[in-house]
C-alpha cells in the first residue's frame, strides 16, 4: 500500500517554474516628487514605456510630478474642465423662473395629497 500512496508538495509553499532561459525586458526607474508631503517615489517602469506626468503619492494621496534631472516636470491644468454637478446641468436645461414655478407645482400637487389624505383619514 506505501507504494501506490500519492506524493505533493503544499500548496502555495514553492512554485515548480524556474526563471532558467527568462529573458527580462529592459527596464528604467523614473523619479516622481509629491507637491504636498515632499515624499519621494521611484517605480520601475518599461524602458519603452512613455513614464506619466504625475503619480498619485502612495503616504499622502495627493499629487506628484516626475522628476527629470534635478527638477520637476510642470504639468499644465489648463485644459482640464471643472467637474459639471447637477445644478450645473440643470442650469443648462431650466431657467431660474421655470425652476421657481415648477417647485410651486409640485409643492401645490404634494400639498393638495397631503390633504385629501388627512380628511379621509378623518371621515372614516
Amino acid at each position: 500500500m506505501a507504494d501506490r500512496s500519492l506524493r505533493g508538495i503544499r500548496l502555495g509553499a514553492q512554485s515548480l517554474q524556474s526563471e532558467e532561459g527568462v529573458v527580462f525586458h529592459d527596464r528604467t526607474q523614473h523619479s516622481y516628487v509629491c507637491s504636498t508631503c515632499s515624499k519621494e517615489t521611484t517605480l520601475t517602469f518599461a524602458a519603452d514605456a512613455e513614464p506619466p506626468q504625475t503619480w498619485e503619492c502612495r503616504a499622502c494621496g495627493g499629487e506628484a510630478a516626475l522628476r527629470v534631472g534635478d527638477t520637476t516636470v510642470v504639468i499644465d491644468h489648463s485644459d482640464e474642465k471643472a467637474a459639471r454637478t447637477h445644478w450645473d446641468m440643470l442650469l443648462e436645461r431650466r431657467s431660474i423662473p421655470e425652476l421657481e414655478e415648477l417647485l410651486e407645482e409640485r409643492l401645490a400637487f404634494i400639498r393638495a395629497r397631503r390633504g385629501a389624505g388627512e380628511t379621509a383619514k378623518k371621515s372614516a
